[in-house]
């Protein structure tokens, strides 16, 4: 799934529009958790993330876990320094209305997939 299609299937908040949204990226996986260290361990290079961590932190495990973009759940929006940090940083945020739960299930519905193996 591309990231263009994936934002507007899901009508997501661009939190970054500065970053220029490049129609072949395409998302590799899907990654779900608050729990930071579990994020850099597990989570998909090429993914996108589902949080509701709207941190700092959020976005330095983005950039070492080499993650296509943050999704943050349940109408959760970070600051502008927050977003500053990401826009410098090369990663995408987007805040959905959706609780993390119903946001993957509508991911899972179109197609995307949690790291396998």
């Amino acid at each position: 799934m591309t990231l263009a299609n994936f934002i507007e299937k899901l009508e997501l908040e661009d939190l970054t529009p500065q970053l220029a949204l490049g129609p072949a990226t395409e998302l590799t996986a899907g990654y779900v958790s608050d729990l930071l260290s579990d994020v850099l361990a597990n989570a998909p290079s090429g993914g996108v993330l589902v949080t509701v961590q709207v941190h700092l932190n959020a976005v330095a495990v983005a950039v070492h876990a080499e993650l296509a973009a943050v999704v943050f759940a349940a109408g959760r929006r970070p600051d502008s320094e927050v977003r500053d940090r990401a826009v410098a940083e090369g990663i995408r945020l987007f805040a959905s209305r959706d609780a993390a739960f119903d946001l993957v299930g509508k991911l899972y519905a179109l197609g995307l997939r949690g790291r396998t193996g």
